[in-house]
């Protein structure tokens, strides 16, 4: 039945003796209880066998006389039989769980003797010395004065004290680190030893309890993360899980130096078993569809110091629904849903209006709201029903009042909109499996409301027929497309650039300055009162998360709803409408074979291969029928390599600089070349000769592409120039007519270029690692990176997505939307080119060698051997099933996927 919880905030429990509780003592009447006495730090605390006593707890404060009996004492209780005795005369007592039940803890006010006879008696002396040292300090005035004292009692204790080796789990294990520090729970910690091995964490509490060592294996551990606990960076938190809420262990240490050297240690170990996720990586997953809005949500949570071991910094999670009248709750319609660009408090324009009025006239420092959305009570004030004992610990004793408590889903939601000072969000729970949080399945006495009405279960909306069917009700309507569409503006407020500054202003998102990260150093606090007062003060008010991201946050990206436009195509009639439904049923067909083709590339074989140039290979390009093969080279010749007689059949070289890349124009008559004479050569593949010259730059040309009869030329002059190309008339002498549409200029030789599939927005890259996004309409910026040299980069098939690859040796994905970078991924060695399509990549890598990426989980997944030297170039078909490369070995080899 005793808990830490029955402890006072801020409390340790440091030992325990088995002893008898003597009533009366001497008197007819006399009972004797046998049972467990505590020593706490601020309490006596007894705990009897039978559990139809109360447990007794007597606050040291409230002490009168703490003693054991002298056998000259006259009129001395003790003096017959009872050796090992200690007599407590106290002011105040209080009784809790009587007759097991879960309540309100009594408060008997009145002089009271409690008498405890302890099983040895030989450490009565030592005990009633360690009582009398935590009286002296409960009785300082000052809250600063007894938290030192406290601290200083707890030292020495475990500073007499080591880990215990013989608990480790094998003699063979070898010790790597010991330190103390204390094991965090909600609302309670427990001091003691942490021992690193080379084989696991352990965790040995200085009074035994819960149990005499916590063991954690290394090779279980999934994710660690440093958390910042009571303000100061002392936290460490492990699981070993990939998306449980809960942690295996919360560990806060004395001091950053013993917290960071554990981290190094358990982190260095898993490193070769696990990816380290960033905020960055679990949004690229999130973005693709890979985990869910709740999963994302909770990942966000933990990387910004969020934990279920910590109240004054539970994860939070958004109000999703606004409608709790209606007997259907419609997920289609947006008006069900709450505005989640807006935070809580901003919701309600009337309200607001009068916090505004506030707010301007408010001396600095200003704040908006005088509560948070997240604090130790909120989170208590939900889950009451299932941690009662929390909720008593938190608040002496005492349940809210009745009329206070979380009566009902309506209610509560109604006081988040027009409530003067509740401005509160919601915890996961909301969208778990366990409704046991909703339901009083304790049959808690939580009191009565003022209509007479005792508060039982919490009110459901009309909408759920039960508990279980309000979660699931919660979860689909979290996972909705509104929600998908809306939840990165929610984002943005809680972790995001509007969390603080002049968009946090905008946003009408101000809380107090003390509940921000770096908000007060309570190290520059020298007086321990002041800081003690300081720190109850914000871990009672709540605290903001730490910040994760300073820019915009990317839409999810979210999959053409096909059942949708299968169901518009189908309910037209057939003779309306005849070829939609096998046109969309082959559209399908290719999407999948194109998702079967990506998911068997490992199967990825060497079909043939030919040496074809004397220099390295810098373009690839095939005609439809799939009949030839075109190639560039540095050796400056254009050739068309037959796949049928595996013979060279034209061999074309326009000057005597290297060509940079190719393409084939649409109808496969025409192929344009790019060179380093700064000039674009045209090529008749029927009349075997060149067509046409466009002399359009001052510098090499190092890359074209072709779209929409427009041509795009990138090129060494610092220039990308967009062309309107009027075709010759084949069978006449006329030329092509070039029309420069647009110059998009850059500070440096550009390197490379690509276009989304829509041709509204162009990247460039630099020689200086600058990746620039433009409007190709307007031919303005939209966004700018900054890397090291680029070799290649390409638009992912929605366009959502922009990959690069350079000679830092990273992979690294753009949003084009806001131009974050979201996902870094280091390779061993330079990859010179690749194809990606979204999830998986296949590049080229400097040693010749084809690699495949999952790039989710930022590893090699196959390794494919192929050049002799740099995979230069490379070309995948529409299918995704068959691949050509080129190298600086001067060969092409064609691969198949052989499934």
């Amino acid at each position: 039945r005793f808990s830490l919880l029955l402890l006072n905030l801020e409390e340790y429990y440091f030992e325990q003796h088995t002893a008898n509780h003597i009533i009366n003592k001497g008197h007819k009447d006399e009972r004797k209880f046998r049972g467990s006495l505590k020593i706490c730090s601020k309490s006596i605390i007894f705990e009897p066998d039978d559990n139809i006593q109360p447990i007794i707890k007597i606050p040291l404060r409230d002490c009168i006389r703490i003693k054991a009996p002298e056998d000259n004492e006259a009129n001395n209780p003790f003096t017959r039989d009872t050796s090992g005795g200690i007599s407590v005369l106290c002011s105040q007592v209080f009784l809790i769980k009587e007759r097991n039940v879960i309540a309100p803890y009594k408060t008997v006010r009145d002089r009271t003797e409690h008498l405890f006879q302890l099983d040895v008696a030989g450490k009565v002396g030592d005990v009633v010395q360690t009582l009398h040292q935590l009286y002296r300090a409960s009785c300082l005035d000052k809250m600063g004065d007894q938290a030192a004292m406290i601290t200083a009692i707890l030292q020495s204790r475990l500073a007499r004290t080591s880990f215990d080796k013989n608990r480790f789990q094998s003699i063979s294990e070898t010790l790597h680190m010991e330190c103390k520090a204390e094991m965090v729970t909600p609302l309670v910690t427990n001091p003691g030893h942490v021992c690193v091995t080379d084989a696991n964490l352990y965790f040995q509490p200085l009074n035994g309890y819960p149990k005499p060592v916590v063991q954690i294996t290394l090779q279980n551990v999934r994710r660690i993360y440093k958390r910042r606990h009571g303000l100061m960076p002392l936290g460490l938190e492990v699981f070993c899980t990939e998306n449980d809420l809960c942690s295996d262990i919360y560990l806060k240490f004395y001091n950053y130096q013993d917290r960071d050297e554990v981290y190094f240690l358990i982190a260095t170990y898993i490193e070769n078993h696990i990816a380290e996720h960033t905020a960055e990586s679990y949004m690229l997953q999130w973005q693709r569809g890979h985990i869910s809005n709740y999963q994302y949500l909770l990942h966000l949570n933990n990387l910004a110091d969020r934990s279920c071991n910590d109240l004054s910094q539970y994860p939070v999670f958004p109000w999703i629904i606004a409608d709790y009248s209606s007997s259907v709750l419609d997920l289609t319609k947006p008006e069900t849903f709450r505005d989640l660009s807006k935070p809580v408090g901003a919701l309600n324009k009337e309200r607001l209006d009068r916090l505004l009025t506030r707010y301007q006239e408010m001396p600095e420092p200003k704040f908006m709201y005088g509560s948070h959305y997240s604090s130790p009570g909120y989170v208590l004030f939900y889950l009451v029903r299932v941690a009662p004992e929390y909720m008593l610990c938190l608040q002496n004793g005492k349940f809210d009042h009745a009329d206070r408590m979380f009566n009902s889903i309506a209610e509560t939601w109604k006081n988040c909109l027009d409530g003067a000072t509740d401005f509160k969000e919601l915890i996961p729970e909301f969208y778990e499996n366990d409704p046991s949080f909703l339901v009083n399945s304790l049959k808690l006495d939580l009191g009565k409301r003022q209509g007479g009405k005792i508060v039982e279960d919490v009110e459901l909306p009309p909408w759920a027929s039960g508990p279980d069917d309000f979660l699931q009700k919660s979860q689909e309507a979290l996972e909705s497309q509104y929600v998908s569409e809306h939840l990165h503006e929610w984002i943005d407020i809680i972790f995001g650039y509007k969390q603080k500054g002049s968009e946090a202003v905008a946003a009408h998102n101000v809380f107090h300055p003390l509940t921000y990260e770096g908000g007060v150093d309570l190290n520059s606090i020298m007086d321990p009162n002041e800081k003690v007062a300081l720190l109850t003060q914000i871990l009672e008010f709540g605290q903001t998360p730490k910040q994760l991201f300073t820019t915009p946050h990317p839409q999810r990206i979210l999959p053409r709803l096909k059942s949708l436009s299968r169901t518009s195509s189908h309910s037209v009639s057939i003779t309306e409408s005849p070829v939609s439904p096998n046109e969309e049923s082959f559209e399908d067909l290719t999407e999948e074979s194109i998702t079967l083709a990506w998911n068997n590339i490992a199967k990825l074989k060497l079909d043939k291969q030919y040496k074809i140039h004397k220099e390295a290979i810098t373009g690839i390009a095939v005609p439809c029928n799939g009949s030839s093969v075109f190639t560039t080279s540095q050796d400056s010749t254009l050739k068309m390599f037959s796949k049928e007689s595996k013979t060279i059949q034209r061999s074309v070289s326009f000057s005597n600089m290297a060509l940079s890349s190719c393409l084939i124009l649409p109808g496969d008559t025409t192929v344009i070349s790019s060179s380093w004479d700064n000039h674009i050569y045209f090529y008749s593949v029927a009349f075997g000769r060149q067509q046409d010259i466009l002399m359009g730059h001052d510098d090499a040309v190092s890359k074209i592409c072709w779209r929409d009869g427009r041509l795009y030329s990138a090129s060494w002059d610092s220039t990308v120039k967009v062309w309107h190309c009027v075709p010759g008339e084949t069978l006449s002498n006329k030329k092509h007519h070039f029309e420069l549409l647009a110059e998009l200029e850059h500070d440096v030789s550009v390197n490379t270029i690509d276009l989304n599939a829509a041709n509204t927005i162009l990247a460039s890259g630099t020689k200086d690692g600058t990746i620039s996004v433009w409007d190709v309409t307007t031919t303005s910026v939209l966004h700018q990176c900054f890397f090291v040299c680029l070799f290649a980069f390409f638009f992912c098939t929605d366009s959502r997505h922009l990959l690069s690859t350079g000679e830092d040796r990273c992979f690294k994905v753009i949003d084009v939307q806001t131009g974050m970078l979201i996902s870094s991924v280091t390779t061993d060695e330079p990859q010179r080119c690749f194809k990606w399509d979204g999830n998986t990549i296949l590049s080229g890598a400097q040693s010749g060698e084809l690699l495949i990426w999952d790039l989710l989980g930022g590893k090699v997944t196959e390794r494919i051997k192929g050049h002799t030297g740099a995979v230069t170039s490379m070309w995948m078909n529409e299918q995704c099933n068959s691949v050509i490369t080129g190298g600086e070995d001067k060969q092409i080899m064609f691969w198949k996927l052989q499934y």
